[in-house]
């Protein structure tokens, strides 16, 4: 007659019992095991909705996202955008690391949401979008971004700006070999227009890796205008030399807009150089300024052209061009349609603030997954793009609304509000969220829910930290 196989111990234990581990650190030794408690690591992103709900957001994006029949226990449209932002604000760059945070449950019930979205069902959702719903979509988004923000007296200065989003696989819809920063590479190249003053984004095109800077540059320059709200005017419009075409700078002056604009040093613009000798020094040591008026056989009108020069051992860094022709300088040459009692230093002053849309892209490349997120069809990437850069809208407006106004990162938001752990619990139809926040931070806290969760708008900001 057989023994009969004896059960290990393990096989025997409660289905709840979870195995321990010990970790020696150094003196002493820490048992690791789980908990069936219901922790997030995520719970204080409920600041940022707190402030969602108050702004309505999900409203905005019930009327603007596109519908279709779907089965009674799929996740509608708003409640996967909702994830997906989530997701972003969390830190995820992929639909895959978005869908990780399934796990959660904070997130569901701060969203009022069922569940955070799969990987294929974001995957489904993108890929509804094509060129019309696209631009019904998020036309509605910019706008309404840019509805939040106040009016100034001497109104907002537009940056435009293209930058390359580099996709080795190259197996994408839209990925061709374009200029990047590295060279020639597999690229997306999408196009922003960004409010300067606010560091908000106005509006976001994607194009082909291989599209130079000036296509649909007429049509994406019409449509940010026709979508901008009549409160907010427009002081000046700025841009690098990619966009020196002269059917756009004709555009802008049929609408009375002020611009300042790089000049391409071609050989024309060179010969100018050498012809002139009137240089004016300025108040920046180094730095000489001259005045032109420069006509093209390819442009419409004769235009004001701005060039300055700078010492080369003084401008190690910042931006010109060295020319053979004139060695020891770095010449820059600006095209402006600013009145003459603008001077030309005060034209290269103007132009200089263009530098704070390096730091927009930067961020949304780096915070919000700008350089990652990457579908298989063309409208769907470009999809995931704009809900990315609307989460970074809604990062800005939300720090407005605390009253933090300086340089502030999403990976600093991170650190000091989102990452917050919590425990959630149901007890008597009542759901509680208790942070796990060190008694000499509760205050600080609690001023930051007291100014997120007022509606009525009040000049005491919070501090930023502790």
């Amino acid at each position: 007659m057989k023994e009969k196989a004896t059960k290990s111990h393990k096989a025997r234990a409660h289905q709840t019992v979870t195995e321990t581990f010990k970790l020696k650190t150094g003196r002493k030794t820490i048992e690791i095991t789980t908990t069936q408690q219901r922790l997030s690591s995520h719970a204080g992103q409920a600041t940022f909705w707190g402030f969602a709900h108050l702004k309505k957001v999900r409203e905005l994006l019930e009327r603007a996202l596109p519908h279709r029949p779907t089965s009674p226990n799929a996740l509608k449209p708003v409640e996967i955008a909702l994830g997906m932002i989530a997701g972003i604000i969390a830190g995820a760059d992929k639909l895959t690391r978005v869908a990780w945070l399934r796990g959660d449950p904070v997130l569901p019930e701060i969203l009022a949401i069922k569940r955070v979205p799969s990987q294929s069902t974001l995957s489904r959702f993108l890929a509804m979008f094509s060129m019309a719903k696209s631009l019904e979509c998020f036309r509605q988004l910019w706008r309404w971004s840019m509805e939040r923000l106040p009016s100034r007296r001497h109104g907002y200065t537009v940056d435009f700006d293209t930058t390359g989003l580099l996709h080795e696989d190259g197996h994408q819809q839209g990925v061709h070999v374009g200029h990047t920063r590295i060279g020639l590479k597999p690229c997306l190249q999408p196009m922003l227009a960004v409010l300067a003053e606010a560091k908000l984004c106005a509006q976001l095109w994607l194009r082909p890796g291989h599209a130079h800077c000036t296509n649909n540059l007429l049509a994406f320059t019409q449509e940010f205008l026709a979508n901008l709200p009549k409160h907010l005017r427009l002081r000046l419009i700025r841009a690098d030399s990619g966009f020196f075409y002269d059917p756009w700078l004709s555009l802008l002056e049929e609408r009375q807009l002020h611009y300042i604009v790089v000049a391409d040093l071609s050989l024309p613009i060179k010969s100018l150089l050498r012809k002139t000798t009137q240089w004016h020094p300025s108040s920046v040591r180094g730095l000489e300024v001259a005045e032109v008026e420069y006509h093209s056989r390819y442009a419409s009108c004769p235009r004001r052209l701005v060039i300055v020069r700078r010492s080369v051992d003084i401008a190690a860094r910042g931006g010109g061009k060295q020319l053979f022709d004139c060695p020891g300088y770095k010449f820059q040459a600006l095209v402006t349609n600013l009145p003459a009692s603008v001077s030309a230093l005060q034209v290269w002053f103007d132009y200089n603030g263009r530098a704070g849309i390096e730091n927009v892209i930067k961020e949304l490349r780096h915070g919000f997954g700008l350089s990652s997120l990457c579908c298989q069809q063309f409208f769907a990437t470009e999809a995931a793009l704009s809900l990315a850069v609307f989460a970074y809208n809604l990062t800005i407006l939300f720090l407005r609304h605390l009253g933090w106004l300086d340089a502030l990162t999403i990976r600093s938001l991170r650190f000091r509000l989102f990452q917050c752990p919590a425990l959630i619990s149901h007890r008597q139809r009542r759901t509680t969220l208790r942070f796990a926040v060190a008694p000499r931070q509760r205050s600080w806290w609690e001023g930051v829910w007291q100014k997120i969760l007022n509606p009525f708008p009040n000049c005491h900001a919070v501090a930023q930290q502790p």
